[in-house]
């Protein structure tokens, strides 16, 4: 993802990195400056539309 957001032009305001919870995170800014968090945990779930549920 957060090569797709450089390709795109996107700063990438923290580089990817473990996190306590056993994942990686990131963030970035888009073009227009709005920040973004990229999340990856390997407990994550999904309902039937991909959305992300909370136990």
């Amino acid at each position: 993802m957060i090569d797709l957001v450089r390709a795109a032009g996107g700063a990438i305001i923290k580089a990817p990195q473990d996190v306590f919870w056993g994942g990686y995170h990131a963030y970035f800014a888009d073009p227009d400056g709005y920040c973004w968090e990229v999340a990856w945990g390997p407990n994550f779930q999904y309902d039937v539309d991909g959305m992300l549920t909370f136990p």
